[in-house]
């Protein structure tokens, strides 16, 4: 049962984004990196962060040989930026889907940002990305409230299931 919820959770991480990325790309460059208090101080910052956080824990899990916070060195574009999330979202999703159940509890060895490392059994980073790519998409909205932009619609957890079952009956 618990790869199924997390499978359902990183479906949801995806539709989520999905939802984000789509906003995102009606807003103008100005929308995009006026300057507002925040967690981080524009949209902009707050997208490269969630984009940079999905990868680099896709980066841990695969062990990659050189993983990269986006959030140090990104200097593109919008679509770039969206291109490199989407990318990241759904590896996250294929990740768990083919990720088999008896390792839910293996340790996943990290590097925080500082340079500083860790570990933590892999479910707990699994729960982690999504509970922080949700944080982060609330701020989001908070942060496109301010730019002027008001059409959302719900990127909730509830919201997903509820389309989601409604589709699947």
């Amino acid at each position: 049962m618990l790869k199924q919820y997390f499978t359902d959770l990183a479906a949801y991480n995806s539709w989520a984004d999905q939802k984000v990325m789509d906003w995102l790309s009606q807003i103008t460059v100005e929308q995009w990196e006026q300057v507002n208090v925040s967690s981080f101080c524009s949209i902009k910052q707050t997208a490269v962060h969630i984009a940079s956080a999905e990868k680099i824990w896709v980066d841990f899990w695969t062990k990659s040989a050189d993983p990269v916070y986006l959030s140090a060195t990104f200097t593109g574009t919008k679509n770039e930026l969206t291109d490199i999330w989407k990318a990241a979202s759904n590896d996250l999703e294929a990740y768990i889907k083919s990720h088999p159940e008896e390792d839910l509890m293996r340790s996943v060895s990290f590097i925080y940002p500082n340079g500083n490392t860790g570990q933590m059994p892999y479910y707990q980073t699994f729960a982690h990305v999504v509970n922080h790519s949700t944080y982060h998409r609330g701020q989001l909205v908070t942060l496109l409230r301010q730019a002027g932009y008001h059409q959302f619609s719900s990127v909730d957890l509830a919201t997903y299931f509820v389309n989601k079952n409604v589709i699947d009956a």
